[in-house]
């Protein structure tokens, strides 16, 4: 169990969406890890909810699908990385801010950055390791800079997506540069360019959130895949519980229960693919939504660690809602397992 969540750990870290696939029978139950490199990664498939559940009559299979937080990589620390970093932090995103002057790329300029890089534009590909689902703004200060990032991008993995930033004719100019240089006639072409959704924006800070909604469309609505085994990839995926999984790739190996929620209806406090570990005496790791969401789930738990095996339990939390006044009262269907 150690290597199987490690792995999964290991892959989000490395900005990969990675499938967790455990096969459930009464003899025992059987994980594997699926990254989205792998050839049968094709042939997954969890629907749009993160999260599949599919029986026959001696076995259940649930599959599971995580991403890494996704990144933003904004290459210039001028006027619009600003409110753009500050944006990407309320949306969820880990952000890394670049520039080769120090009064722009420091911490106070930008406290919402997890990492903020000062260096010159040529070294981009060796101080950020670019991979295939991070979002790369280029806003630097000029075209020859712009250039610099560009040419760094397109000699490694190409991101999900790349949007720079100038008038259509110095973008022009950049494209035909690099298009001469480097023959990357398919790779300039997804290039977003001029960046940002056409909202007529004028400010540093309308600038940003026109950069951002391009972005969360290009998350969450196309385009469609390049690579064809990936097309089936689901809409949906869940966010790794990092204190969770870092657990039970070390830890986890103590007797414990590990509970799943695999499905939702209404409101309800957390979402399909939430996990939650129980300790025998009843310490829990993670959440599936507290109070009365998690209290039959514990005392359940308790008894799947002593007797082993898995089960399928519904938490209905309408009646709990009403007299409690809570605003989540829907329904939940928990998978409850033992972990060793």
């Amino acid at each position: 169990m150690h290597e199987i969540f490690g792995g999964i750990v290991k892959h989000i870290s490395e900005g990969n969406h990675v499938a967790l696939v455990t096969e459930y029978s009464e003899a025992l139950i059987h994980r594997s890890v699926v990254c989205e490199d792998d050839i049968e990664w094709n042939a997954l498939d969890a629907g749009s909810e993160g999260v599949s559940l599919t029986s026959t009559d001696d076995r259940l299979v649930m599959v599971e699908y995580y991403s890494p937080k996704p990144r933003m990589i904004i290459l210039g620390g001028g006027h619009i990385a600003v409110p753009l970093c500050q944006v990407g932090a309320i949306l969820g995103f880990s952000t890394v801010v670049y520039d080769d002057r120090p009064s722009f790329a420091n911490n106070e300029r930008f406290p919402d950055a997890e990492t903020v890089i000062c260096d010159s534009f040529d070294h981009v590909a060796d101080r950020v390791r670019i991979n295939k689902n991070d979002y790369v703004v280029i806003v630097t200060r000029g075209h020859r800079h712009d250039g610099q990032c560009l040419r760094s991008i397109l000699d490694g993995v190409f991101p999900k997506y790349v949007g720079m930033i100038g008038s259509r004719r110095r973008v022009a100019i950049v494209k035909e540069q690099l298009e001469e240089e480097t023959g990357e006639t398919e790779k300039l072409a997804r290039l977003h360019a001029p960046i940002g959704l056409s909202i007529g924006a004028e400010t540093p800070q309308e600038i940003a959130v026109s950069i951002i909604a391009e972005i969360i469309k290009e998350m969450r609505v196309g385009p469609p895949a390049i690579d064809a085994r990936n097309t089936s990839k689901p809409q949906c995926f869940n966010s790794l519980d990092m204190e969770l999984f870092e657990w039970l790739s070390g830890e986890g190996g103590k007797t414990a229960a590990l509970a799943t929620v695999v499905y939702t209806e209404g409101s309800t406090p957390r979402e399909t693919g939430a996990k939650m570990a129980i300790l025998p005496h009843g310490k829990t790791i993670g959440s599936i939504g507290g109070g009365c969401a998690e209290a039959d789930v514990v005392q359940k738990s308790i008894s799947i660690i002593r007797d082993g095996g898995y089960c399928l339990m519904d938490v209905d939390l309408t009646d709990s809602a009403e007299e409690d006044g809570m605003v989540c009262g829907g329904l939940m269907k928990v998978l409850v397992e033992a972990v060793h």
